[in-house]
């Protein structure tokens, strides 16, 4: 019987002898600069003269904590049942949109592209678009394509209406097949850009292309509900169970959640779940919509609130007690219904938990980066809890947000020292993290080797999060959101004091 192998993981494998050497012998073929000067170096990048420079710099953005419009519109086209996302530049751009989607949510990205090349950037790429056109039909049979742009397609100035018009001349799209489409160049705006951009095309589209058919009567007591560019397909679920507490009638308008969370039964299809395209032309006639993402949905509610003609209230990302509050209250003014009894009671339970936990909370500094919506949503929840947020990174952040920001921070004494930095990138927190030290860091994956760097504990929430598996799938609003936010934040503030704690203070019970 032989022996069973052992399997190193890449930590322990490349720090053997073998790949030690294999290094070195790199570097002196690369002419590497010796180690005392790396060293050296990387000590400057950490001192307050460096970052002075860092941020004067004018010309370059280093790991900016965005993506690009395509990413947000190929979100938007899979919230609609059997719509295939068709982005109208190369194989590049395309692979990169599903990657980084398969990555947070560890699913199959269904999503096409009319892989222009060289010679589409000199000719226009309307021969593939067609082409592709007529692929994705005979292939994955969508019952809607959602067509977005890519920056080759948008500088060249190619004229979507005009191919898709020219490929239902020669016949290659099923008759009436809707084909939405948004121009969403990389170059400008990010991927909440992106994605306001594709939702409204979409709903205008089919909004405008049913006008004249009869409308179902029960929609006009509905209530719209619009998510915008959610990562957390778990909010998904919690808004449902809210508003069905509530027994409210309601329409989501780009739900996603089924495309980025299908389960595994031994088949596999291109489509799961999503709004019923039939759906939208009845939204129309809804009572109101809500929109829980004030800075990705702004096309998008003032498209419904001037066309659809109809109350359009905008909240940011509800995190915490106080936001959730006012997410309620604002469901109770729009359906015309009491707050649920369980919803009070799981209100109880949160202040309660919170209560416990404060102790280990209060007063520590806290860094973050993120999206506009979300970080609204975190500066409120940790000022609950009298956390410091010091530093707020956002990087496609605009100056409404930022006023709104300032005025979040201080209307509490824990806001005291923070700074709204827009239009900054991860570069910029890593020197506020070494010069104005936190406790503590919120983001995304991408924000994890400048807190590492630091010796700050990062606590993953947002887009992406490719190095850790199901925070996904976990709510983060609601009260019950905000449990769970709790818990991650305490219980990573105890295991440090764990890392820390010398043998006579490695406390049982805290």
């Amino acid at each position: 019987m032989s022996e069973p192998r052992t399997i190193l993981d890449h930590n322990k494998l490349f720090d053997s002898e073998k790949y030690v050497r294999q290094r070195e012998r790199k570097r002196e073929f690369e002419n590497a600069c010796p180690e005392e000067e790396v060293l050296q170096t990387a000590a400057y990048t950490r001192s307050q003269e460096y970052a002075d420079k860092n941020f004067a710099r004018q010309a370059v953005v280093v790991n900016p904590a965005k993506a690009c419009q395509p990413l947000g519109a190929v979100m938007a086209a899979l919230g609609f049942e059997k719509t295939l996302p068709f982005i109208h530049g190369s194989q590049g751009c395309t692979a990169y949109f599903r990657s980084h989607f398969a990555r947070h949510f560890k699913e199959p990205v269904p999503a096409v592209s009319s892989s222009m090349t060289e010679d589409g950037a000199v000719f226009g790429g309307m021969r593939n678009l067609i082409d592709g056109l007529e692929t994705s039909v005979a292939l994955y049979k969508p019952e809607m394509i959602a067509m977005s742009t890519t920056c080759m397609a948008e500088v060249i100035g190619d004229d979507l209406s005009a191919f898709i018009g020219n490929a239902r001349k020669e016949g290659v799209l099923p008759e009436g097949m809707p084909i939405p489409f948004a121009n969403t160049p990389s170059f400008s705006g990010s991927h909440i850009t992106g994605y306001d951009n594709m939702l409204k095309a979409i709903l205008s589209y089919l909004y405008e292309r049913s006008s004249g058919q009869a409308v179902d009567p029960a929609s006009s007591g509905k209530l719209n509900v619009l998510l915008g560019f959610e990562p957390y397909t778990g909010n998904f679920s919690e808004l449902r169970r809210i508003l069905e507490l509530f027994g409210a009638d309601y329409t989501v308008l780009g739900d996603h959640s089924g495309n980025f969370d299908s389960g595994a039964d031994g088949t596999y299809a291109y489509y799961y779940g999503g709004t019923r395209l039939a759906d939208v032309p009845d939204a129309a006639n809804a009572q109101g919509t809500l929109a829980l993402q004030k800075y990705s949905l702004r096309k998008t509610a003032e498209y419904i609130g001037e066309t659809w003609g109809q109350p359009v209230k905008s909240l940011h990302t509800p995190l915490g007690v106080a936001a959730t509050d006012r997410l309620l209250e604002t469901i109770g003014e729009m359906s015309g219904r009491p707050v649920p009894e369980v919803l009070l009671q799981e209100r109880a339970r949160v202040v309660d938990a919170l209560t416990d936990s404060h102790n280990y909370l209060h007063g520590k500094r806290v860094a973050m980066a993120g999206d506009p919506d979300l970080l609204l949503g975190l500066i409120g929840f940790c000022l609950e809890l009298g956390m410091e947020p010091v530093h707020i990174v956002c990087s496609n952040g605009d100056a409404e947000f930022a006023q709104e920001a300032g005025l979040l921070l201080s209307s509490s004494p824990y806001g005291a020292e923070g700074k709204v930095h827009i239009g900054r990138d991860l570069w910029h927190l890593r020197s506020l993290l070494f010069n104005e030290p936190v406790d503590l860091a919120v983001g995304s994956s991408h924000l994890k080797y400048a807190a590492k760097e630091a010796g700050v504990p990062l606590l993953r929430v947002g887009f992406p999060i490719f190095d850790r598996h199901h925070l996904q799938r976990y709510p983060i609003i609601g009260y019950q959101g905000t449990l769970n936010l709790l818990t991650l934040f305490v219980n990573t503030v105890l295991e440090r004091l764990d890392e820390d704690a010398p043998a006579h203070s490695f406390d049982l019970v805290r």
